[in-house]
């Protein structure tokens, strides 16, 4: 499966979430994408109709393929707690997102992008790997190199300060720390993990 590189703006009428952040055409068309616009007659969604929407969901605001959510998945089923909650937290875990979580980048299609092309630093070493689990004490950095970037100089401008509370950042130095694994009534993302937990117990 290719990763989605089409209309942002489709994903989130399709959802009806701003899902990948403030979005005018969201505002200008609350309804579902589709030629017949809204006028067309939806029928109620089965149960499992609505779980899947919710699986689907989690993977486009995170940018995850099908394979990596099913691995995330079982990791999270692996690990002594909550599956739903646990798995979210792998989410957040990943490098591209914590990069887009610091303000480095404006999305985390963007972040994504800058960890592929080896501007971003962990522990002093470069990463490329977007999918990269970043663990509590791990030191994020963009790349000496790379610190001239305007999609990072232009992000960073206009972060805001202490947003996350298990983020540290220093914009001077743009270095950040990722000081623990954040609780999830702390992930601001409208995600019903429990839906996607009664997914796969069907499977």
């Amino acid at each position: 499966m290719a990763r989605y590189t089409g209309s942002t703006s489709k994903i989130a009428r399709r959802f009806g979430e701003p899902i990948y952040g403030p979005d005018s055409a969201l505002q200008k068309k609350n309804y579902a994408p589709g030629q017949h616009g809204p006028s067309k007659r939806r029928g109620k969604k089965t149960e499992y109709g609505v779980q899947l929407q919710e699986k689907q969901k989690a993977k486009y605001t995170y940018g995850v393929l099908e394979r990596q959510f099913s691995n995330l998945f079982a990791e999270a089923e692996r690990k002594p707690g909550i599956t739903g909650e646990i798995l979210i937290q792998l989410l957040e875990q990943r490098l591209d997102n914590v990069v887009f979580r610091m303000g480095i980048a404006p999305t985390r299609r963007a972040a994504r992008q800058l960890v592929n092309h080896g501007h971003i630093m962990v522990n002093g070493k470069v990463v490329n790997i977007p999918s990269f689990s970043v663990k509590p004490g791990m030191v994020i950095a963009v790349r000496p190199k790379s610190k001239s970037l305007e999609v990072i100089t232009s992000s960073l401008s206009t972060r805001s300060v202490s947003k996350y509370g298990w983020l540290e950042f220093d914009n001077s130095e743009m270095q950040g720390k990722f000081l623990n694994v954040p609780d999830r009534s702390e992930i601001p993302e409208n995600i019903k993990e429990q839906l996607i937990v009664e997914l796969y117990s069907k499977q």
